[in-house]
């Protein structure tokens, strides 16, 4: 599973200062704070968002994420005691004449660009039948002016004095298997056996220059909240030739006031007179493809559910339609004219419980036991 952007997990622009990049971890730090938050996934929330203000508030570590986004985490080897980051390999290699120029191999090779996490509101009609949307991201993209070399000139790009172009330096060590001898990735020029006098003036040496683009999205038909699409190559620029990160966009759908969703299937509520149920009626149904008719039989009752095919949500994978649900909702005048008080007075002196006698006698029964 791959890390969030860090500028996602804080909620800030990545051009927030550095008093808006505190201001935003210290209010998610105090939100997601294990001893105040119980919630199952808030320690590891917590720990995300130290790990993004980690970054982000180191100025350093801040430029080199920028530029090579999770990457640059990776990029190097740690201090610290034991075998951390020690790569047995080395030994080895040391011992039977290993490839002096891996460290430099692995520096220059082809790496994928960082993805773009990007959340986009769609209606719930766009969900329904698909549709197009406009979406606005920043993407690094190869500087024009160096083409990615981050030099002023091709006079500018100079064999690193350190490692005189290879890449790597031995580095001696003791070990448990005695004093060694290693290749690792050169500090001064990070493996790739150059270094650069004057700097590009467009992107001051990174090789790369942030641009707004707006992108359009497909909205795929039957879409969800959550539901997740990947567009590939709409991210940031590759590293050495590498291929450009993917745009992932995360959907959220607006709610409808008359449908209530069930995956595939929809739900509605119709309300009808008392009239309508009772002598029956052809009704108007409002469904996300169009109106359509229903018709109600004599005698409906209130909650009695009809099922229309093929009028429900696509399916994300299928294509093919949910149903549509209609619940009939019987509604009670609550004012009546004189004349129409008149008409129902004279109707219950009908008796008209009497046509449903089966069903006055359940009722009756309920009470009686």
């Amino acid at each position: 599973m791959s890390k969030r952007d860090y500028y996602e997990v804080l909620s800030v622009d990545k051009n927030a200062s550095p008093d808006e990049i505190k201001k935003a971890y210290r209010k998610l730090a105090r939100a997601y704070h294990p001893d105040v938050n119980k919630a199952a996934d808030a320690e590891a929330k917590f720990k995300e968002v130290q790990e993004a203000y980690d970054v982000l508030s180191d100025g350093q570590k801040k430029a080199q994420y920028d530029r090579f986004g999770h990457q640059a985490s990776q990029a190097g080897f740690g201090g610290g005691a034991g075998f951390e980051g020690f790569d047995f390999n080395d030994i080895f290699s040391s011992f039977f004449g290993g490839n002096q120029q891996r460290a430099q191999t692995r520096a220059n090779q082809p790496r994928k660009g960082q993805d773009i996490h990007k959340r986009m509101r769609v209606s719930f009609k766009d969900a329904v039948l698909g549709g197009k949307k406009n979406i606005r991201t920043s993407i690094y993209e190869e500087c024009h002016s160096c083409h990615g070399s981050g030099a002023y000139s091709k006079d500018d790009v100079q064999t690193c004095t350190q490692c005189r172009g290879s890449g790597t330096v031995t580095v001696e060590q003791q070990t448990l298997f005695g004093r060694t001898r290693t290749q690792t990735s050169c500090s001064k020029c990070q493996g790739t056996g150059k270094t650069v006098g004057r700097k590009c003036d467009t992107c001051h040496g990174d090789g790369v220059i942030s641009k707004e683009k707006t992108i359009s999205v497909n909205i795929p038909e039957g879409i969800d909240t959550n539901n997740q699409l990947r567009m590939a190559g709409f991210g940031h620029k590759g590293v050495n030739g590498g291929p450009a990160g993917d745009l992932y966009i995360v959907f959220e759908v607006e709610d409808d006031p008359k449908y209530e969703r069930h995956g595939d299937d929809l739900i509605m509520d119709m309300p009808v007179t008392i009239t309508q149920a009772t002598l029956g009626d052809e009704i108007v149904i409002p469904t996300p493809y169009g109106n359509v008719k229903l018709k109600i039989p004599a005698g409906t009752q209130s909650q009695k559910t009809f099922r229309l095919r093929g009028k429900g949500m696509p399916n994300l994978r299928s294509k093919r339609k949910g149903d549509l649900h209609v619940v009939v909702r019987v509604v009670t005048p609550t004012k009546l004219t004189k004349e129409q008080e008149k008409l129902f007075r004279k109707l219950a002196d009908t008796n008209l419980q009497k046509n449903d006698d089966t069903v006055w006698d359940k009722f009756k029964q309920v009470f009686k036991s």
